[in-house]
């Protein structure tokens, strides 16, 4: 693995999988300031493969296929991320078109995407496990940018201009930290240097988004043609900055990120046959992280399923985890986050996140190592520290 910095200040790693036939490649550009209106930057990252002022969309498109490149822009939370896979032997062309893309993209088709958006924002809505998610985001996150959720796009995209989203995408890159990870069997030769030397210098620019306030809301949702009821529980909890980190990602496993040996399966499913699905999730921002508890489940057993949450939270938070049970979700946790790094694209993508949160390249064995040290005092003193009585709940019933 070499690290080095462009000329322009983009931290870049070069990782040598030998006898791989394809390339991977992940760019990600941190996020300082707030969207204006919600969705704008979704808007933004869709138009980004919609044509340049060296290609049309078509052409793109024509370009890609004919070479098997597999090329992306997604839009996170804190960063943009811009990702290719291709052939060892089209890597500068590969480059090249995303170089292209990045510093020349004309937005042109702006009307056309909002339209595409709505639609597909709309239909997704249709499902309950999406409503009652969008309504959690939103809660949790509640006037702050991390919950701009889907309902919160359709009731602001009206609002969004041209101009707005081709004016936050040059802030973005001229503001923006930027790393690069490129993983393969590929002979680099200053590639990076001539394609991404060119961006704009990346700056160490203070976020001017602010931390989310912590909020107790209960919230509840009609929907007439729902089958089951819906409930997420969350809270606002560390983030990978945090000396928690891996105690949160192991009481994920714990509770109910494992199948069917999670606590939370075992009690509610198994054992009281409340639902099918149940289980839990830590999810990551640079200035908060949520950690929520969800299931679905007959309206009859709303209560029931809720008093069970809260079964389990008191117990992990004052019963230590057994020595087995914590030796097994440590081993589960690293096994995860070995299989999650399988591919050279897994790599590249996983290294350039770990490095635009700010932590090293090569962070994912730190966290192994930190994990491997927690103990069950750690799981008891996090869990009283974060599963407070200042959660989110919401509710989607018939």
């Amino acid at each position: 693995m070499r690290e080095f910095i462009l000329t322009n200040g983009i931290k870049a790693c070069i990782k040598q999988n030998i006898d791989t036939p394809r390339a991977a490649l992940t760019l990600n550009i941190l996020i300082n300031d707030e969207e204006k209106f919600a969705g704008e930057y979704s808007v933004m990252s869709r138009l980004l493969l919609k044509g340049t002022t060296n290609f049309s969309s078509e052409e793109l498109s024509v370009m890609l296929d004919e070479n098997a490149i597999e090329l992306y822009t997604e839009m996170k939370s804190d960063y943009i991320r811009f990702r290719f896979v291709c052939l060892n032997e089209d890597f500068e062309k590969a480059l090249s078109i995303l170089s292209d893309i990045i510093l020349n993209s004309t937005f042109k088709e702006f009307d056309k995407e909002v339209v595409k958006l709505k639609g597909e924002l709309m239909a997704e809505l249709d499902s309950a496990k999406v409503k009652v998610s969008d309504l959690f985001t939103k809660s949790i996150y509640k006037n702050h940018f991390y919950g701009h959720s889907y309902t919160e796009i359709l009731d602001n995209i009206d609002n969004i201009t041209k101009e707005d989203v081709i004016n936050s995408y040059k802030r973005i890159l001229e503001t923006g930290r930027k790393s690069v990870v490129l993983v393969g069997d590929v002979e680099e030769n200053g590639l990076l240097e001539k394609y991404l030397g060119i961006l704009p210098i990346s700056t160490e620019n203070c976020s001017n988004i602010k931390i989310p306030v912590v909020v107790k809301e209960s919230a509840e949702l009609i929907k007439n043609d729902a089958n089951q009821a819906q409930i997420i529980q969350g809270w606002q909890v560390g983030t990978i900055n945090d000396n928690e980190y891996p105690a949160l990602m192991l009481l994920n496993i714990i509770l109910g990120a494992s199948g069917l040996s999670s606590r939370l399966f075992l009690e509610l499913r198994e054992k009281k046959g409340l639902a099918y699905t149940v289980r839990t999730s830590y999810e990551n921002h640079l200035k908060s992280s949520v950690f929520s508890i969800y299931i679905g489940t007959e309206p009859s057993n709303i209560k029931t399923s809720i008093d069970g949450f809260k079964a389990e939270i008191d117990k992990i938070k004052n019963i230590p985890v057994g020595e087995e049970e914590l030796h097994n979700a440590k081993n589960n946790l690293i096994g995860k986050q070995q299989f999650i790094s399988e591919t050279n694209s897994q790599q590249a993508n996983s290294m350039a996140y770990y490095s635009i949160m700010g932590k090293s390249f090569n962070y994912r064995d730190t966290v192994i190592e930190m994990i491997k040290n927690v103990t069950s005092e750690d799981l008891m003193a996090c869990a009283n520290k974060y599963f407070t009585d200042d959660y989110v709940l919401v509710v989607l019933k018939p």
